[in-house]
């Protein structure tokens, strides 16, 4: 089910890197993202593990007249639930402590996401169920497995402004208006390329 081109950077136990090392990139209108390639060392080891470990399932949708598969697994753990590695947590909370004062708040919930190959993708949105829709809040999200690029663009529509491809352990913080100013999107390709797993951590009421 999923095939891996291990990065040489990637091997062994999982261990996370220093969050001061990210770089910030200012998009306008109040939305920002902070980016640190290998954030977490030995990510294509816990890749393996959560690609077959994790209860994945496959949701399907209403799409004007049909109902279609949405393509790529997700799995979720809510606020107070273990999470599958104990990576996960010290994740979640190393980036609750170096975000605090611009947050305010803890991250609590995990949302995974598994694409399997280049036909699984997430169309062009903003997390905006829930308080992302009217206020500033943060997203951080670790990618583990082959990179596939996360685009950025403003909301309404216009030419993709970023394009940060994202595997092997990344982190991409997206913070203060990013969710209800910019779109992101993981576009599908017919490149042969191998599974990615994105783990997103949000405070509460951000979906």
């Amino acid at each position: 089910m999923h095939h891996l081109q291990a990065s040489l950077f990637a091997a062994g136990g999982p261990a996370l890197g220093d969050l001061a090392a990210a770089r910030r990139t200012h998009l306008g209108r109040g939305a920002w993202i902070d980016v640190l390639p290998g954030w977490l060392a030995g990510a294509d080891d816990l890749f393996e593990e959560l690609a077959g470990g994790v209860p994945w399932r496959e949701e399907r949708r209403q799409m004007y007249d049909n109902v279609v598969a949405v393509p790529r697994l997700l799995s979720y753990y809510g606020a107070g639930e273990p999470l599958p590695h104990p990576v996960l947590a010290e994740a979640r909370d190393l980036l609750t402590t170096h975000y605090a004062a611009e947050l305010g708040e803890p991250f609590v919930t995990a949302g995974l996401c598994y694409y399997r190959d280049g036909r699984d993708s997430v169309a062009w949105h903003g997390d905006r169920i829930g308080r992302g829709d009217a206020q500033d809040t943060m997203i951080a999200i670790v990618s583990l497995g082959e990179p596939r690029p996360l685009l950025l663009r403003p909301r309404g529509g216009g030419p993709t402004a970023v394009r940060r491809p994202l595997g092997h352990g990344d982190l991409i913080v997206m913070g203060g208006s990013c969710q209800r100013t910019w779109d992101h999107a993981v576009p599908k390709t017919r490149a042969d390329v191998g599974g990615r797993i994105s783990v997103q951590f949000r405070p509460r009421g951000v979906n």
